[in-house]
């Protein structure tokens, strides 16, 4: 939808989309190579160059520029190519292709079954219940949050209905814009609807006779079980599925109008969210800058869970939530502390896995934070607009059950990485 109002060409869309993806990849061709690898492809003079200049780059954050790095001993992998044991001249080249392919998933999978043994098993167990707790309430509130907010937007805008019923109109003509009516049982006799714009208007059983609608756009506006006798449409956006149970007689239609012919001034409750969800991520950034001040005072674990708790506890809150600035207002809060216990349980999934898991643990656990969004958005979208207490009791609960479960991980803070 966003690109039906911002550009009139959706490539337009997808190229300003894509734009972060292009940079992020010229990125990375700067980027260095992980040592780790370079010893496994066997180049041990540039695994070695980029340790010494990320122990540089250390000792002068410290102040210490004058340390020397020194290497006393470096326990180098097994390289790839000695995990394939088929000769070349009895091995045909797709065999030897499957055979890697099969050899790497293998070693992939031993890697995976080491992260659930001793001694990171127990942590393991711990960060993945504080990562589905943490991803499952997140993700779930925040697709739940716009959608609350549209449904107080309609229940607000339902009050203002205003109703017209059996009435006869002739000889007129309108200009302006008809915005949130409902008429029923209504005559038009002669009538001109010149540049009209209509908002969620719905016509019922209502008769037109000789009428003109010239220059018309419409949004959420729908003709049910009405009757057209000798009316012409020119230059309108009425398509079919606006005439529900409808009747034409000796009607003509010239220029209808196609593509989406609304903006936001038609339709204020879609940029509505925008803004609001533009609101909700721009309240990341003070819990950015907090949790970089104090992470490493406080401590990764307190931060952590008691971020998570301070979220779970902030959605009660929620409960007396009547209006729309009061939900956005829980909202922003609501993702400051959240981005907090983000950026805590990554620093503490680095420190708490040695090298060699380390890569395995967090992409298995990323992986689980993406199916935990997934059922979390499921789950809370069903629930808009039926009942405010299962969405508020569940992500509260899983928030505070998956902060108490962090604090129960070892302090990383003073560890040396393995």
């Amino acid at each position: 939808m966003g690109s039906a109002y911002q550009f009139h060409s959706w490539r337009v869309f997808v190229i300003v989309c894509a734009l972060p993806c292009v940079s992020s990849v010229v990125a990375l061709t700067f980027m260095p190579e992980s040592p780790r690898f370079l010893l496994e492809v066997g180049k041990h003079d540039e695994a070695w160059m980029i340790l010494k200049l990320i122990h540089d780059t250390n000792m002068r954050a410290r102040g210490q520029p004058e340390k020397v790095f020194t290497v006393n001993r470096i326990k180098t992998p097994k390289q790839i190519d000695e995990l394939i044991e088929i000769e070349s001249d009895t091995g045909t080249w797709y065999r030897r292709c499957f055979v890697r392919i099969r050899t790497e998933l293998y070693g992939i999978w031993l890697t995976f079954m080491r992260c659930f043994n001793y001694p990171v098993r127990e942590n393991t167990i711990k960060l993945t219940i504080v990562w589905f707790t943490l991803s499952f309430g997140y993700y779930g509130l925040s697709v739940w949050f716009p959608d609350v907010i549209k449904h107080l937007q309609s229940d607000e805008y339902a009050l203002l209905i205003r109703k017209v019923q059996k009435e006869r109109y002739a000889n007129f003509s309108i200009n302006f814009t008809m915005e949130n009516q409902i008429h029923t049982g209504v005559e038009y006799d002669n009538g001109r609807f010149l540049g009209v714009k209509f908002k969620s208007v719905t016509f019922k059983d209502s008769v037109f006779k000789a009428c003109t609608f010239e220059d018309v756009t419409s949004l959420n506006t729908y003709f049910k079980n009405c009757t057209f006798i000798n009316t012409v449409f020119d230059n309108t956006d009425f398509e079919s599925y606006k005439f529900i149970d409808s009747e034409f007689q000796n009607c003509s239609f010239f220029h209808n109008k196609t593509g989406c012919q609304i903006t936001f001034d038609d339709d204020y409750s879609a940029y509505w969210i925008y803004f609001v969800n533009f609101l909700g991520t721009l309240a990341v950034l003070p819990g950015n800058i907090v949790s970089a001040l104090l992470m490493d005072r406080i401590g990764r674990l307190t931060m952590l869970g008691g971020s998570m708790v301070l979220s779970g506890i902030s959605c009660f809150f929620l409960w007396f939530g009547t209006s729309e600035s009061m939900m956005i207002g829980m909202l922003c809060l609501y993702n400051g502390l959240t981005i907090s216990a983000w950026n805590s349980l990554d620093v503490v999934t680095v420190e708490l896995y040695p090298t060699d898991r380390r890569a395995t643990g967090f992409g298995f656990l990323n992986a689980l934070c993406k199916a935990a969004a997934v059922l979390g958005n499921l789950i809370f979208g069903s629930l808009v607009g039926i009942t405010k207490a299962i969405p508020i009791l569940l992500a509260s609960t899983v928030l505070v059950c998956g902060g108490l479960v962090g604090l129960r991980l070892p302090d990383t803070r003073t560890q040396v990485l393995m």
